[in-house]
């Protein structure tokens, strides 16, 4: 979409981009046994040498691709500042993992419709399609499904056992908003959120009935009161869906003249009539507008409120993640550091032989062993 703007989700992405392996690679080679390097072992997880290279691989392009003009320097500064806590992130996401599955929960309609956005972002004409693209990549799909599923465990979990739990008071929101007016002075804008639905790949024959879908989920909002978001999350086939829809903040510079004149026509709540697009038939909601000046107070609450959870977040969960580490069995090969270390017992390394590649309950098989206590 032209005016799709990524937005990153306001927990998950902020703490654990990018880091959903969690998996150790066995490889047979003539006769014996190649052990990848491992690091940690979290419970009966194990993280090895090449989890952390992919993710620091990762992470380097995630720092470049946000730092499109900072120097090699700089660069080299903020991989350096953030370099430290990567082992500690796999092992936040192996415990968060952990406990989902722990804890039961299912998101398996969500996985299937995660898929079909990436689908439908690379303009994919099915799911098998998508696989065949992964396949061709050198990934697994069935991992690659695995390392979304448990992307949106670790989401659900922490909605459930963090982001519950943080209260943000109409006094809180007060309070900053009166030390800090000079930030909500700002140019007009609004903010936008969408449905769409993709004709991409759809023969011709089927675009009547694709135009009515998307004529019945406007008709939905604006005469039965469903809302926008939740018919986004469930029937939208944008990335967006994932985040009811949500594009972001927009001046009237930053859209195509032609959008720009529809939707800054519209108050909040408003949405545009069902627009042709090249890919699909799009619906745009005004969420929130802004006029030109200081914003008052109910304009931006929302956006404080925002603000102050995540402020919260973080902190909340680096309480929770401590409490996950206590009642977790956490082990670190000497030279490796988990800065949010509790307890960790250091992995002793053992000889892996093929005669011994069949003890897989004592951990040898992966070239691990607890480190023996004195005395026994």
């Amino acid at each position: 979409m032209a005016l799709m703007k990524t937005s990153k989700w306001l927990i998950f992405l902020v703490l654990f981009p990018a880091l959903f392996c969690v998996r150790a690679t066995v490889r047979a080679q003539t006769k014996s046994t190649v052990v990848e390097e491992i690091v940690a072992r979290v419970n009966n997880e194990i993280i090895t040498r090449e989890d952390l290279e992919r993710s620091r691989a990762s992470l380097e392009g995630e720092v470049r691709d946000e730092c499109a003009s900072c120097t090699p320097d700089q660069i080299r500064i903020q991989l350096e500042a953030k370099d430290k806590n990567l082992l500690r992130d796999l092992i936040d996401q192996s415990l968060l993992t952990q406990r989902a599955k722990d804890e039961g929960l299912k998101v398996d309609a969500d996985v299937i419709k995660r898929l079909d956005a990436i689908r439908t972002q690379n303009k994919l004409p099915s799911l098998e399609a998508l696989e065949a693209e992964v396949t061709k990549s050198g990934q697994d799909y069935e991992d690659f499904k695995s390392q979304i599923r448990d992307q949106l465990l670790t989401q659900e979990l922490i909605r459930k056992e963090v982001g519950s739990r943080i209260i943000v008071s109409h006094e809180d929101i007060e309070k900053y908003y009166n030390e800090h007016k000079s930030e909500f002075v700002r140019p007009e804008t609004v903010v936008l959120r969408e449905i769409f639905v993709s004709i991409e790949g759809k023969p011709e024959a089927d675009l009547p009935a694709l135009r009515k879908k998307a004529d019945g989920l406007r008709d939905r909002v604006l005469n039965n009161g469903d809302d926008f978001g939740e018919m986004a999350k469930r029937y939208s086939d944008s990335p967006t869906a994932q985040n009811s829809g949500d594009l972001g903040v927009f001046q009237r510079s930053q859209l195509d003249a032609k959008i720009a004149g529809k939707v800054f026509a519209l108050n909040r709540g408003q949405m545009t009539e069902v627009m042709e697009t090249k890919t699909g038939y799009e619906i745009l909601q005004v969420r929130e507008r802004y006029q030109a000046g200081e914003q008052p107070l109910d304009k931006v609450e929302p956006e404080i409120s925002n603000k102050l959870y995540e402020l919260k977040m973080e902190p909340s969960m680096r309480t929770y993640l401590t409490t996950l580490r206590e009642d977790s069995y956490v082990q670190i090969k000497p030279g490796y550091t988990d800065t949010a270390a509790v307890k960790a017992e250091p992995i002793e390394e053992v000889a892996v032989t093929p005669e011994k590649d069949d003890s897989k309950k004592s951990g040898r098989r992966f070239g691990i062993l607890p480190k023996k206590k004195s005395g026994t």
